[in-house]
């Protein structure tokens, strides 16, 4: 199948800005130096200044914001910029500083549809972006709405008719001429990608192709375009009445491709070198078991709440009973005296007063006092009774 082709210079929006730019993005492991054309929201690239077509190109919806990259370059006078996507960030690289501010202001302008305020431009630079912001304004004014996915007619791939095949006008002759034993009708998509073509393959001292344009109706529906509209309500309405009408001499270029119907591999013995075609063994998997449902237990019904009236004159009268059953269970409690305690005898006092001199015969009597007291400082019991019977004997002398 031939390569589709970009489209030439004439064919592509106006072009705003133009100039070598070196690019290097996360995938490429070299930068490359490219002829740069910002035409329209895109930028496309040129392997030389002279070249019709583009090789790669880079559309600007997903901009976020273009900075200065510090980063220093082999080549002095170089400036490098970043350019952060929604979808990654790529690295270009200016001749110099001007034309890194110049790119800076266009792709900026292009994609915000404003100029921006912090750029290093002279009043001429400035005029030229905002004429680019004008003309960018007017251009998406006239662009085409893009195709609608949720089109009622047309939701999703299997609502297209077998013979559908999304390539180009060129590519779609390629295919009718290579297939022409199994059909030479297909549905292809429009070249605005808003509408839908037909193209067709017959054999009159030759290939003849022809190409029908399939348009959408405001009121729903499509519209073969031709001298006199041919309206119909699906794309499989479309092809129906294009084989219908030429007696079946139009069939649809259906291609069915092929499925294995067994499974196999190829296993390598690597004692004779030998490789061979296998196929395993059938093993279904088993299923997993059924979960066993237990049977849900009926939950008993809560009783239902009776709601009693309240009222904030019941709350005051409860509130005075509460006051009077209170004064008269105090009336009615006797009055516990407090138990009589013993008298506590005042503390002594000590005298600080030197002691005088001892006597000899308390000396005596204190030495023969200690001398009968037990080492703890106790009297024992025999010198108990001997004092007793000494004050019952002073006592019958008194008498």
């Amino acid at each position: 199948m031939a390569k589709r082709a970009g489209r030439q210079r004439n064919q592509l929006p106006t072009c705003y800005y133009e100039g070598y730019l070196e690019k290097r993005s996360f995938k490429d492991k070299t930068s490359r130096k490219l002829w740069t054309c910002l035409c329209g929201n895109t930028l496309f690239f040129y392997n030389d200044k002279r070249d019709a077509d583009y090789i790669e190109k880079l559309d600007l919806s997903g901009f976020i914001s273009v900075t200065d990259d510090s980063s220093q370059d082999r080549n002095l006078d170089a400036a490098r910029l970043n350019l952060q996507m929604k979808d990654g960030n790529i690295k270009f690289t200016a001749p110099n500083a001007e034309a890194r501010e110049l790119w800076k202001g266009y792709i900026h302008s292009v994609s915000e549809l404003s100029v921006p305020s912090s750029l290093n431009l002279l009043p001429g630079q400035i005029h030229m972006l905002l004429e680019a912001v004008e003309k960018e304004k007017d251009r998406k004014k006239n662009v085409p709405p893009p195709v609608i996915t949720s089109n009622p007619y047309v939701r999703l791939q299997a609502d297209m008719p077998a013979c559908y095949h999304p390539v180009s006008r060129l590519e779609a002759e390629l295919l009718l001429e290579k297939e022409a034993k199994r059909g030479n009708l297909l549905l292809r998509p429009g070249r605005d990608g808003n509408s839908f073509a037909v193209t067709t393959r017959q054999e009159h001292d030759g290939s003849i192709f022809r190409h029908y344009r399939v348009s959408r109706r405001h009121e729903g529906g499509f519209a073969i375009d031709v001298a006199s509209p041919i309206p119909c309500a699906t794309l499989r309405d479309v092809i129906n009445y294009l084989v219908e009408n030429t007696d079946g001499v139009l069939v649809p270029l259906i291609i069915e491709e092929a499925y294995e119907k067994n499974i196999s591999f190829i296993r390598a013995d690597y004692e004779n070198g030998e490789t061979t075609v296998q196929q395993p063994t059938p093993n279904p998997p088993s299923l997993p078991p059924k979960p066993v449902l237990k049977p849900r237990m009926p939950t008993p019904e809560p009783e239902p709440v009776v709601e009693e009236d309240f009222y904030m004159n019941d709350s005051m009268l409860e509130s005075e009973k509460e006051k009077e059953d209170s004064s008269a269970v105090a009336q009615l409690q006797p009055v516990k005296k407090a138990p009589l305690m013993p008298p506590i005898p005042a503390p002594r006092k000590l005298s600080f007063t030197t002691p005088a001199a001892p006597s000899s015969s308390s000396t005596t009597k204190d030495l023969r006092v200690r001398a009968n007291t037990d080492p703890a400082g106790q009297i024992p019991l025999a010198a108990l009774s001997e004092l007793k019977l000494k004050l019952e004997q002073k006592g019958l002398c008194t008498e």
